[in-house]
């Protein structure tokens, strides 16, 4: 994996912290040519000095074309990373759900609509997709969270089963608690459903590149999500059961 690495344009959005910047340190660690992308600036600016990258802040959904200036015209690994963790209920404001949408979805959609015709045309690109378990199970106390980051899956999932054949290689990284600013906005729900067991994120950048040494598409740096996902899928109504009495108990300790 470092030889394939070494070398290579990889673009991080939402890099000026948490999973992101982990994941930037890692590649520039691995001899890779690294773009860190945030929307604040000064962020980007210092991870990308720290790595010997190129800092293109901004908005994650429109820095391909830029990014890949940098780059030397070309973006071998883009690491969709970037999202925003709304809490709330089917009463949350439409805002609300808007960003969400657009930051957990619409900007990996953007995103491959302007890497993908490079890719294809030379038959090998690399998207990572920064998910959630929220992902692949749910997450209490946050509708517009788990259902975008539901969004965010799929959308790896398909492009991985449309585009495989053809050189793309996509990654879906689904972590529970992971010791960020994020974690810490989630309140009494992150703290009684994923503190509990919170990595780092350098252990986040480590499940990725084991992942892609073996060429996985679903990387689970807490490896009882898998557990979880299985449960779910064979006995949903008593997965729902089981959450219901989370709900609860964070009903009764709110």
């Amino acid at each position: 994996m470092v030889d394939a690495v070494r070398g290579a344009g990889v673009v991080v959005t939402g890099a000026g912290g948490g999973i992101g910047a982990a994941l930037a340190r890692r590649f520039a660690a691995e001899g890779a040519r690294v773009v860190v992308n945030d929307l604040d600036a000064d962020k980007a600016k210092a991870v990308a000095e720290e790595v010997g990258g190129t800092a293109v802040p901004g908005d994650a959904s429109a820095i391909v074309e830029e990014a890949r200036d940098a780059l030397g015209g070309t973006v071998d690994v883009y690491c969709a990373n970037a999202g925003v963790a709304s809490g709330g209920s089917e009463a949350a404001d439409e805002s609300v759900w808007a960003l969400a949408w657009d930051v957990n979805v619409m900007a990996h959609v953007r995103a491959a609509h302007a890497l993908l015709p490079d890719w294809l045309e030379r038959g090998e690109g690399r998207f990572v997709s920064t998910v959630s378990a929220a992902g692949l199970l749910t997450m209490i106390g946050a509708a517009p969270y788990s259902v975008t980051k539901h969004g965010a899956y799929a959308f790896a999932e398909w492009l991985s089963l449309t585009y495989r054949h053809r050189g793309v290689k996509v990654h879906a990284i689904c972590p529970q608690g992971v010791r960020t600013d994020m974690l810490a906005g989630t309140g009494s729900a992150g703290d009684l459903v994923l503190a509990p067991t919170a990595i780092e994120p350098e252990a986040v950048a480590d499940a990725l590149f084991e992942g892609m040494a073996e060429d996985r598409f679903l990387i689970l740096p807490h490896p009882e999500v898998g557990e979880f996902y299985r449960a779910r899928a064979a006995e949903p109504e008593r997965w729902l059961g089981g959450m219901n009495r989370i709900q609860r108990t964070w009903e009764a300790e709110r």
